[in-house]
């Protein structure tokens, strides 16, 4: 991946239904060429889906929760997977080291619903028992920087070794 690829995939961040020959001319390709790019990070796994970026308030999914998932045992099993994403409301699970084995975003319309969405949880084999954490107010959620960058703007890639004269 060069640096025309994280300013395509930058440039697809912002706004996936571009012409391909807007993004062509944002990095000196023509639409072709461009088109042909996006397809190879699509083929290569770069690109994994294509998507909107909804409201959850809007449709009715306003609470948001992080419930840390503790178990008696190794969570990481085809069986827990399926478990969790036959729970609509569970947005987003992770395998985490620490106190808990999972981490598990969730999305309900009211208390009530992640009250309910919790005793679902519990009931997955092998959870001993959960921490929630109710968010009040979100200051922003970010996708990954293509370009690389660190916190400070600079590029993350190293700087090349100095010539000796």
């Amino acid at each position: 991946m060069d640096d025309v690829d994280r300013i395509l995939l930058t440039a697809l961040q912002q706004d996936a239904t571009q012409a391909y020959a807007a993004l062509g001319k944002a990095v000196g390709l023509s639409a072709g060429a461009a088109h042909e790019r996006v397809r190879k990070l699509r083929e290569q796994g770069v690109i994994r889906r294509t998507t909107v970026d909804v409201d959850p308030a809007a449709v009715g999914r306003g609470v948001m929760a992080f419930v840390l998932v503790e178990a008696g045992s190794w969570m990481g099993d085809p069986p827990t997977k399926a478990a969790l994403e036959a729970l609509p409301e569970v947005v987003e699970a992770h395998i985490i080291a620490g106190p808990a084995s999972l981490l598990v975003k969730v999305r309900t319309p009211t208390t009530e619903e992640l009250q309910a969405s919790l005793r679902r949880l519990y009931a997955i084999e092998g959870v001993t028992g959960t921490q929630t954490i109710v968010v009040l107010e979100s200051f922003f959620e970010r996708s990954v920087d293509a370009t690389g960058a660190t916190a400070d703007g600079s590029p993350e890639r190293p700087s090349p070794p100095a010539t000796s004269r």
